[in-house]
């Protein structure tokens, strides 16, 4: 809706009527030309604020404090490194200064004094060995708390001797007899029939086992272990059997 007549300017009213003549009939009137907006005060716009950040807080827990208990656990676990480092040295010292070696066994000598084979297989032998033990060390001393002494042929136990224990002292060497008699013993068939062949060949192979446990006494202290001794005998025929060859290892 347009501005009333008597609000408008002479100028204004003017102008409309001048248009209206130009305009060819028949047409709608234009649009009377748009005022011009009105000037208004914009107000500015307030921007919410952003509150200031809250300073961060450090909460610190408060450190445990180590129990009498735990310092007293330390202290025993350290006592006993030190005492563990202690005794590796001395035992080291011990070792370089004694040189400890493992005593010797072997067969001085030995004589086959029969073999029999009843029927079937049935083995029976009589055999006397001579063994010799010996202390090689020069500051130790050793007991031999338990031996044992067996005779194989072809892997088959033939006889066994226990041996009382026994002491040697450093440098010290002993020599036993050990009466070795087989009775009844079963052989399978074809060992019994190697064995036969042997002795017609006047050549008898027999072994020897020996288990010892050996302690050793150095100074004020000792320690014990196993001694494993394995000797190959070679005899001549029964009934005068005698020892022509042997070979013995210790481990």
């Amino acid at each position: 809706m347009g501005t009333p007549y008597h609000l408008q300017s002479p100028r204004t009213i003017l102008a409309k009527l001048v248009n209206m003549r130009q305009l060819p009939p028949g047409l709608p009137a234009p649009p009377p030309p748009p005022e011009p907006p009105s000037k208004t005060i914009r107000q500015p716009e307030v921007l919410p604020q952003r509150l200031p950040a809250a300073p961060s807080k450090i909460i610190l827990q408060p450190r445990d404090r180590t129990s009498p208990a735990m310092w007293f656990a330390a202290i025993i676990c350290f006592a006993f490194s030190i005492i563990l480092i202690v005794a590796g040295v001395v035992i080291l010292i011990v070792f370089l200064a004694v040189k400890p070696k493992a005593p010797s066994f072997d067969t001085a000598n030995a004589s086959l004094n029969s073999v029999y084979i009843d029927s079937p297989a049935y083995f029976n032998g009589d055999m006397m060995i001579v063994v010799n033990f010996s202390n090689p060390n020069q500051k130790i001393d050793v007991v031999f708390r338990s031996a044992t002494v067996e005779l194989f042929f072809q892997n088959r136990p033939m006889a066994v001797q226990a041996l009382p224990p026994f002491a040697q002292r450093r440098g010290q060497s002993q020599v036993l007899n050990l009466h070795m008699v087989s009775s009844r013993v079963l052989l399978p068939p074809e060992v019994a029939m190697e064995l036969v062949n042997q002795v017609r060949s006047n050549r008898v192979v027999y072994t020897i086992r020996g288990a010892f446990k050996v302690e050793a006494r150095v100074w004020f202290s000792h320690y014990s272990y196993w001694m494993n001794t394995i000797c190959e005998l070679e005899l001549t025929a029964p009934p005068s059997g005698v020892l022509v060859a042997r070979r013995c290892r210790t481990k």
